[in-house]
């Protein structure tokens, strides 16, 4: 709800920040009762009972069930100090230096998850200082037929290819900024066999696709792949609060004390609503089975759209779009919808994908009633109605924020 009143629908979730929606009654009410008692807000690196008790949970809730072993390393307050640790990690256990890094990859804007970002908007100030990163075509760039994973084969076991061995691959199971690409299985696990036959070390960064957004708690778990470092941030605190984890082959935990540090690692309140979130909703299918309910809802909309109007569907999961391909198009459908009651945002390298994402527990007919102004708005759009101009960006956080 805005200053005046008006209610909107969030298609947006804070960016995949809010998973399980705004002011989530368990998760405040967790927090509330820790505050309430006193407990302490920030301890760096020091252990509470806070970090105990969400660390526990994550290994009954999400580990175990899963067969996974990992150590936990929290690396700062955001996803891309998660990303950063890992590429440090992985260049100081191997001793090289190279990472590999895909087209329409984003990972953050910080200077070595910058490097990894192939967006231009994003790079731009920074270009002469953004190095030791070979770019690598994703997941069908040049379409279905042409195996990129066999082009990245074929270009590491060239001596003369002119691309040093890397530390790492990195990349994102679902591009969420990169336009709802999705690798496919195949594709995975033949970048993961590329790794294991090279020592190389893989990395999925799982900031914006983790977490259930792909319906599953992790976007690759059922993909066929075990990654050897995992980044998780956004909607790991599930109540918006700042907090990442990196997650790390044991073998592979050689810091030395201290020599990854940061003072913001200790967010008790983070840690409390991490452990409530957990509890309530991974602690059993519930969550899993709903997400895959509103998926099927949202999947059958999406496709009556793209048959009306000549689009295509990307994504899967509470992780979908459409492609509209046309980027003033885009911007008058997002800007009509939000007249409308609905915050929607756009991705891809032209921002024509129109991105949804909406909270993973909203109501089925919440999410029904925002694919209706979505519908509504590109209706508006597609049959030529009188231009809109375009809401600033500054405008809507002054709606919405003030």
């Amino acid at each position: 709800m805005d200053v005046s009143g008006e209610k909107y629908i969030d298609f947006l979730a804070g960016c995949g920040a809010m998973n399980y929606g705004h002011n989530n009654r368990h998760l405040r009410k967790a927090m509330m009762r820790y505050l309430n008692h006193g407990g302490i807000a920030m301890s760096m690196d020091l252990s509470t009972q806070s970090k105990t008790a969400f660390l526990e949970s994550f290994e009954t809730h999400i580990l175990k069930p899963r067969s996974m072993d990992y150590r936990a390393q929290f690396a700062g307050p955001t996803g891309a100090n998660a990303v950063e640790a890992a590429i440090k990690l992985a260049r100081k256990v191997t001793g090289r230096t190279n990472i590999i890094g895909f087209t329409n990859a984003f990972h953050g804007c910080s200077l070595g998850a910058l490097s990894l970002t192939a967006n231009t908007h994003h790079r731009a100030s920074s270009a002469p200082l953004l190095n030791q990163v070979t770019r690598h075509p994703f997941d069908q760039y040049f379409g279905p037929s042409i195996d990129t994973a066999a082009q990245l084969r074929t270009l590491l076991e060239d001596r003369s290819s002119g691309i040093d061995l890397p530390a790492a691959i990195i990349l994102e199971v679902i591009q969420g900024e990169g336009g709802l690409n999705i690798a496919s299985r195949q594709w995975l696990s033949s970048i993961q066999k590329i790794a294991r036959d090279h020592d190389i070390l893989l990395i999925v960064d799982d900031i914006q696709a983790g977490c259930g957004r792909r319906g599953t708690f992790f976007s690759f778990e059922e993909q066929g792949i075990a990654p050897d470092i995992v980044t998780l941030a956004k909607s790991l605190s599930g109540y918006g609060l700042p907090m990442s984890m990196i997650l790390i082959r044991p073998d592979l935990d050689q810091w030395s004390p201290g020599e990854h540090n940061g003072t913001f690692r200790g967010n008790n309140l983070a840690f409390v609503t991490a452990r409530a979130a957990l509890d309530a909703y991974w602690a059993n299918d519930d969550l899993q089975v709903a997400i895959s309910k509103k998926a099927e809802t949202l999947r059958t909309r999406l496709e009556q759209l793209a048959e009306t109007y000549g689009f295509a569907v990307k994504g899967c999961g509470l992780f979908q779009g459409l492609e509209v391909d046309d980027e003033d198009l885009s911007r008058d459908i997002r800007t009509r919808c939000f007249q409308a009651g609905l915050i929607i945002e756009a991705s891809g390298p032209k921002n024509t994908v129109l991105k949804i994402m909406p909270p993973l527990t909203i109501e089925p007919q919440i999410l029904n009633d925002g694919l209706d102004i979505l519908a509504d708005s590109i209706a508006a759009c597609c049959l030529h109605s009188p231009h809109v101009a375009p809401i600033s960006s500054s405008a809507l956080k002054k709606e919405l924020f003030a």
